[in-house]
């Protein structure tokens, strides 16, 4: 890097150190708008949220504008970069919406108050988003508040997404990002919404499950019946869907759904040789939470199986009397939740296919079934061998001293998988929140550590990208 941009980094770098107090200000008024998307009550605090992010993208320099959708609106800014650059576009997305903050009685302080409190690892931001995800999502914009304040303004060509349906599954982001296709043209997404390896090493998430969300529904008799007078006779469709559910697994905890395996590729030798140099004790993760026995493929290592294998778990399961006492009755019908985690490669509709015929193969003469898909996404395996994810190496490498582990995320974030479908650009997923950062739980907080290395992570990224 020439000297000139190093000496432009230092400043940039010392602009964050000098300014956390005022960002971590910034962040607690977006934390006091109740932004949350799926209550119909707090749409005025959705379009609140919009317009407080517009004015500070604006503040920047970018050419800014809150975008309608059939929901809740986009904010978009976009910024050229100094004249002439030829470095990567970067096309930043992140979202302002957050969860319910239900049941409020477990909270310690309210959750649109935002707090700073002391933890056992140094002071903390306790908010409903405080990590997911407006704190991940304003590092970035203030470390482009610091280079345009102290670096001489933002060193390459930006756009900035943020949405206001993350939340609830963004359903009309893909028909944005096609209407827009043109305009939100970059060289990849940086994405800001997942996690570190702990709170001293820095992470890149390189692979993302899908799923495959779904109901299905058994009907028997034409009403409930009286468990005496047919028990015995009659076909219980409570009775029959929990055989066939049971069947989902073998002893070995497969999958029996057929052919459901066949794109399964397996984790290459030097990425589980990595991962199972990260130490991950598994026997401590399960007592956090109340286990002690191991579910999942046996045979199989621990973070393959929660990063880079499928899964099928049964979400709910209803049918017949559930209220106290007991009423002998043959239900009439009975019907289950069932969602797949996928790999790449994994089809989502085929998987559906399958799990239908897996259901009808063993459903009984007489006895009628319907399904009901709910959401599909593909997994995503992403390429760190980039001129991107080179640059996040290094950013992060130099600010925590110590390389950037390579992770994966057994969760689901559909926008990687659009954006990579409609705008054919990859993502790099650089976050800096914590496993206990309790995300959609009660007293969701993130570290000030987090936050203030996570931007002079993003400052860092974006001097050497320019450079």
């Amino acid at each position: 890097m020439p000297a000139v941009q190093d000496s432009a980094v230092g400043r940039v770098l010392a602009c964050v150190d000098e300014d956390l107090d005022h960002a971590r200000s910034r962040l607690f008024e977006l934390l006091r708008i109740p932004s949350i998307s799926t209550q119909p009550d707090h749409r005025q605090d959705m379009q609140r949220a919009a317009e407080w992010l517009r004015g500070q993208l604006e503040e920047l320099g970018l050419q800014t504008a809150i975008m309608p959708t059939a929901g809740h609106p986009k904010v978009v800014g976009f910024h050229p970069g100094p004249p002439g650059s030829k470095a990567p576009r970067v096309l930043f997305y992140g979202h302002y919406d957050v969860q319910p903050a239900d049941p409020l009685d477990l909270w310690h302080s309210p959750p649109f108050e935002p707090q700073l409190v002391e933890g056992p690892r140094g002071p903390r931001i306790v908010a409903r988003g405080a990590v997911d995800a407006k704190g991940q999502s304003m590092m970035f914009i203030e470390a482009l508040r610091a280079w345009k304040t102290a670096g001489g303004g933002i060193p390459l060509p930006v756009i900035v997404l943020m949405e206001g349906e993350e939340e609830i599954g963004s359903p009309n982001l893909e028909p944005f990002l096609k209407a827009n296709q043109a305009d939100l043209r970059a060289d990849f997404a940086l994405i800001s919404d997942t996690n570190m390896w702990d709170i001293d090493t820095p992470a890149l998430t390189t692979r993302l499950r899908g799923m495959c969300n779904c109901e299905v529904t058994l009907k028997g008799p034409g009403m409930d019946l009286h468990s005496g007078l047919f028990g015995g006779s009659a076909l219980n469709p409570v009775n029959v869907l929990a055989r066939i559910l049971g069947d989902l697994h073998d002893k070995d905890g497969r999958i029996q759904v057929p052919g459901f395996y066949d794109k399964v590729r397996p984790v290459s030798s030097g990425q589980a040789a990595e991962w199972q140099s990260l130490g991950f004790d598994e026997a401590a993760f399960l007592k956090g939470i109340g286990l002690t026995t191991p579910g999942g493929e046996k045979g199989v290592q621990a973070l393959q199986r929660i990063w880079a294998r499928p899964t099928a778990d049964i979400n709910g399961i209803w049918g017949g009397y559930a209220g106290p006492g007991s009423k002998t009755i043959i239900p009439s019908e009975a019907g289950a939740k069932v969602s797949f985690r996928l790999v790449p490669d994994q089809e989502p509709q085929a998987i559906f296919e399958g799990f239908q015929r897996f259901v009808r193969d063993r459903l009984p003469t007489g006895m009628q079934v319907s399904f009901q898909a709910f959401g599909m996404a593909a997994g995503i395996l992403i390429d760190t061998d980039t001129v991107w994810a080179r640059a996040a190496k290094e950013a992060l490498q130099q600010e925590y001293g110590r390389p950037a582990v390579m992770i994966g995320s057994g969760g689901t974030i559909p926008v990687v998988e659009q954006i990579k479908r409609v705008l054919g650009i990859d993502s790099l997923m650089m976050g800096f929140g914590l496993d206990d950062d309790q995300i959609h739980s009660p007293n969701e907080k993130f570290e000030l550590k987090c936050f203030h290395k996570g931007t002079r992570s993003h400052a860092l990224l974006l001097g050497k990208l320019a450079g």
